[in-house]
């Protein structure tokens, strides 16, 4: 890694107003990191000074390795509560156990309950109330 694709990173932290920034290629990775303004300071704006990640310091982060991605078990209707206007199974960020609902995929006027096969986080919902889902569509990430 050089110093120009170190200045790009700060560049990237800067222009899209980050406050941390992690970039990792292969066994190489840099943590950069804007230092958080103090309340009623005069002191000049923070540049953000590349670091070297260390393993031990790093926060933990979202893993991509380890994401399991709930997929529709049939075609159908995709409905992410129990019935209109009710609150929604799950949202990001939801803590389920195995065996905790998910959402309903309506097939052929019957309602198949599609639910958690193993204890985790909801990160992501990739289909929005409503839609028709496919055969093997990813419905939810979990982490």
């Amino acid at each position: 890694m050089t110093v120009d694709d170190i200045k790009q990173l700060a560049e990237i932290l800067t222009a899209y107003g980050l406050s941390k920034l992690e970039y990792r290629s292969g066994e190489r990775s840099i943590l950069l990191e804007k230092a958080a303004p103090v309340a009623g300071a005069c002191a000049p704006a923070a540049v953000p000074q590349p670091a070297v990640a260390s393993p031990a310091k790093a926060e933990p982060t979202l893993d991509f390795n380890n994401i399991i991605e709930v997929r529709s078990p049939i075609v159908g209707v995709f409905y992410e509560a129990p019935a209109p206007g009710a609150e929604p199974f799950v949202k990001v960020g939801s803590r389920v156990k195995k065996g905790d609902v998910l959402c309903i995929v309506e097939a052929m006027k019957l309602m198949n309950e599609v639910v958690a096969e193993v204890d985790g986080e909801v990160v992501d919902v990739c289909v929005k109330n409503g839609e028709i889902v496919e055969y093997g569509q990813v419905l939810f990430k979990m982490f």
